[in-house]
């Protein structure tokens, strides 16, 4: 079987797209290693300063396991011959455009020399939950559907700019959320845990789909996967899974 190899230079919010991942396909019947380098709310700016600076400042996390391990980006990047690489902006700096350049392109410029084989990509992330407590929801008002448009610019004039690859995890939790079941205004489900961060059901299963359908061309409509963890305190119910694969295949 092969193994397709997935490196997220990311934060918390790559931890949550990557915590399923591996389980998701494994019970499609693909061989997918993911790794997410972790240093929570890390800007794209502090990304390129460890890169300058070899700084082994990442938590190193495997397959949605976090481990003791710490280690420099070009650690991982001579490590692993990598398929993909997926890097973000922070959340709060995502709807900004002034704080992408230059370090995206110093970045990307980079991971080109280093690893010239693996496809580029950005995560889109997604806008705060409404009544969000962030306390950096007031850049935008305070207000989710302008922070989505926002941070939705962003990402596609930068990927259009760099000729990446986009996983559109902010758009489709966007569209999620117009569905009645994860209306949070309309007393539904909401799809984060804290107001930014996904929940550890369904936010999180959702993003595993996103990135599948995305990165890998897998279709998750009957993918038999149940998101399990010690922090789901009850049994997902299964016609809100189908209601989000449904949804990820839409996109």
């Amino acid at each position: 079987m092969e193994t397709v190899r997935i490196l997220a230079i990311g934060n918390s919010f790559s931890q949550d797209a990557a915590y399923y991942l591996h389980q998701l396909t494994e019970a499609a019947g693909r061989d997918v290693q993911v790794v997410n380098l972790y240093i929570g709310g890390c800007p794209l700016e502090l990304h390129w300063q460890n890169i300058r600076n070899d700084a082994r400042a990442y938590q190193y996390q495997q397959n949605g396991v976090m481990t003791e391990r710490y280690v420099s980006i070009d650690e991982m990047l001579e490590e692993e011959e990598w398929d993909h690489i997926v890097t973000q902006q922070a959340s709060h700096d995502s709807g900004w455009l002034e704080t992408y350049e230059p370090f995206l392109g110093l970045i990307l410029e980079h991971l080109r020399a280093k690893a010239p084989a693996a496809r580029l990509w950005l995560q889109e992330t997604w806008a705060y939950e409404v009544g969000s407590r962030h306390d950096r929801f007031p850049r935008y008002h305070c207000d989710q559907r302008f922070m989505y448009e926002k941070l939705h610019a962003c990402y596609t004039q930068m990927a259009e700019k760099y000729g990446l690859g986009l996983i559109p995890s902010g758009t489709v939790i966007q569209k999620a959320r117009k569905h009645p079941e994860f209306d949070v205004s309309g007393h539904g489900l909401s799809l984060c845990r804290d107001g930014f961060h996904m929940s550890y059901s369904y936010g999180r299963y959702l993003l595993a789909c996103v990135w599948a359908k995305t990165l890998l061309g897998l279709p998750v409509e009957g993918l038999p996967y149940t998101p399990a963890s010690p922090m789901v305190a009850e049994p997902c119910d299964p016609s809100l899974l189908a209601l989000i694969r449904e949804i990820v295949e839409e996109e």
